[in-house]
């Protein structure tokens, strides 16, 4: 009798087995909805602070524009133009959701702004007479450089700026301009333009 206690435990066990795996699964699903995913593939490039890469498939990743204006106190209004992007709140938590994190505003490679909107006013005393490069680099909340295919998510606008001197009237303001680079001058830019300035 023995013997045929043995085939029902191990049927017992199995059923067990079973009905535990489809109680799981229904959990785990709970369970996925609220826990972090990895998002890309860190690589060994970093940006010049530091921050590692975060590499992301083209398809839905993101991606920023940059338009820089000056404006009428004699600074600069600095507009972004982002896709497959959001900006997260301050406080969000310090780990990386697709499509979402901040921006970091540079002048001349030096950060300037952390970004957690669209819009900005850079100071005219970080802009000095001449040329110089304005960078917009999108960042996952954890730090991240958002990248696609190996080059960080990035627009840059160069602006040259003129200071009016001795018996200039204060219209000269009006003869600093901004252009958007093509997206192929550094860094992934806004294909389609997004609305770089002329």
């Amino acid at each position: 009798m023995t013997w045929t206690r043995r085939p029902f435990a191990a049927l017992a066990v199995c059923v067990l087995l079973l009905a535990g795996s489809a109680g799981c699964g229904s959990g785990g699903a709970r369970e996925d909805a609220g826990s972090a995913t990895p998002v890309g593939k860190i690589l060994e490039d970093r940006d010049q602070e530091g921050r590692p890469y975060r590499e992301v498939g083209q398809e839905g990743a993101p991606d920023v524009g940059i338009e820089v204006q000056p404006d009428a106190a004699g600074g600069w209004d600095v507009r972004l133009s982002v896709r497959n992007f959001r900006f997260s709140p301050t406080g969000a938590a310090t780990r990386a959701v697709a499509g979402r994190g901040l921006a970091r505003l540079f002048v001349d490679g030096r950060p300037v702004a952390r970004l957690r909107a669209s819009a900005y006013r850079l100071d005219t005393r970080l802009v000095p007479r001449g040329t110089h490069h304005v960078t917009a680099r999108l960042y996952a909340d954890d730090g991240t450089v958002w990248a696609v295919d190996g080059e960080p998510v990035e627009s840059t606008a160069d602006i040259t700026s003129s200071e009016p001197g001795p018996g200039i009237s204060p219209d000269a303001v009006s003869r600093r301009k901004a252009r958007t680079q093509s997206a192929d001058t550094g860094g992934r830019g806004s294909p389609g333009g997004a609305g770089g300035a002329s």
